[in-house]
């Protein structure tokens, strides 16, 4: 049930962080959302690794969170697009993906690196 909810919060907030990617703050583009992902997904990955400490579950989350992404970049019926073809939606897929990676990697190999 924790684990459902913690995916279907991955979806959530991807959803916001497409929203406010394209914010500026004047004139200069401030992809904020994009750091936030990554530690929105850190935060969604800890939360199931909490509740089992298998890896594949751990990844449910993120799993939601790329299928979200990729649903958002195709375009819809009316041919509109959610994330446009620029450096903000690479630093969203970027900054969503790798810190959870890197924590599940860390955490999954922490007796080589506590040597």
């Amino acid at each position: 049930m924790i684990i459902g909810v913690l995916v279907l919060n991955g979806l959530i907030t991807l959803a916001l962080e497409v929203l406010y990617l394209p914010t500026y703050l004047g004139t200069v583009a401030f992809p904020l959302s994009a750091v936030l992902a990554g530690v929105v997904n850190v935060l969604l990955v800890m939360g199931v690794r909490s509740v089992t400490h298998r890896i594949g579950a751990a990844l449910l989350p993120l799993g939601a969170w790329t299928f979200g992404f990729l649903a958002c970049s195709v375009t819809g019926p009316g041919g509109d697009i959610m994330l446009g073809s620029d450096w903000r939606t690479l630093l969203l897929l970027f900054c969503g993906l790798a810190p959870p990676l890197l924590y599940l990697y860390f955490r999954a190999n922490a007796g080589l690196f506590s040597r």
